[in-house]
């Protein structure tokens, strides 16, 4: 289960584009909807309340830059990525001048749209980590960095937090010391020499056998990284 506290609008006229993101989304953890028309998001976005809207630029009634605008008038912290064609610098300019924070071309990868969406959250204060998660019997509430499994609990610290939200947003894979280094710790060069995830990791652990004792959550896989177990 993950409930995210990140809820996303996305604004897209194109069915298809729509759905795919919609999907990408809520795998990930986020509270998303969209709309096909540029009045209804434009309606949507002043009128309820979103953590990140997604605006297309080419949209039926009122285009992405009118809504991007009328939106920031209303909403100054509003976070706001826009989407536009390939090789249209010139929309990427207009948007940034109608006040959004990023851009994304088209076509992108989902990878891409996640990176973008992350980023943009994470400055606005609304980071992935701050989400629950339950795993092997354990509620991770990020929001409050603590860690629960019946009457027990234990503190967790944020990064040791985010640690957990992003292992299990990827559990379907091994995740690399590189990339946790790149995404949780946000090194700009995740090829230096640094036993900052083991410490992390050992720490972690500690934690979660005050709680579940000896089963293990978090796998290492020798020469490969980390791995979130499931039940």
């Amino acid at each position: 289960m993950r409930n995210a506290k990140a809820r996303i609008l996305v604004v897209e006229d194109d069915a298809a584009l729509l759905g795919g993101l919609l999907d990408v989304l809520v795998f990930n953890g986020y509270d998303a909807m969209g709309v096909e028309d540029g009045g209804q998001g434009l309606s949507k976005g002043v009128d309820d309340q979103f953590d990140l809207i997604l605006l297309d630029v080419m949209m039926p009634t009122i285009d992405g830059f009118s809504i991007c605008k009328e939106i920031r008038k209303k909403k100054p912290g509003q976070g706001i990525i826009i989407i536009t064609a390939k090789g249209a610098e010139d929309d990427i300019v207009t948007g940034f001048k109608a006040g959004a924070d990023d851009y994304i071309t088209k076509p992108f990868s989902l990878r891409e749209v996640m990176v973008r969406v992350e980023a943009v959250l994470r400055r606005s204060g609304k980071s992935p980590g701050d989400e629950k998660v339950d795993c092997m019997g354990i509620l991770f509430d990020g929001k409050n960095l603590k860690a629960r499994a019946g009457k027990d609990s234990v503190e967790l610290t944020r990064r040791e937090m985010d640690i957990i939200i992003y292992l299990f947003r990827n559990q379907d894979r091994i995740v690399s010391k590189k990339e946790l280094l790149t995404k949780v710790w946000h090194y700009a060069d995740a090829d230096i020499e640094t036993r900052t995830v083991d410490i992390h990791m050992l720490k972690l652990r500690k934690k979660i056998a005050v709680l579940i004792g000896d089963k293990p959550l978090i796998e290492t896989v020798r020469g490969e990284g980390y791995r979130l177990l499931s039940e």
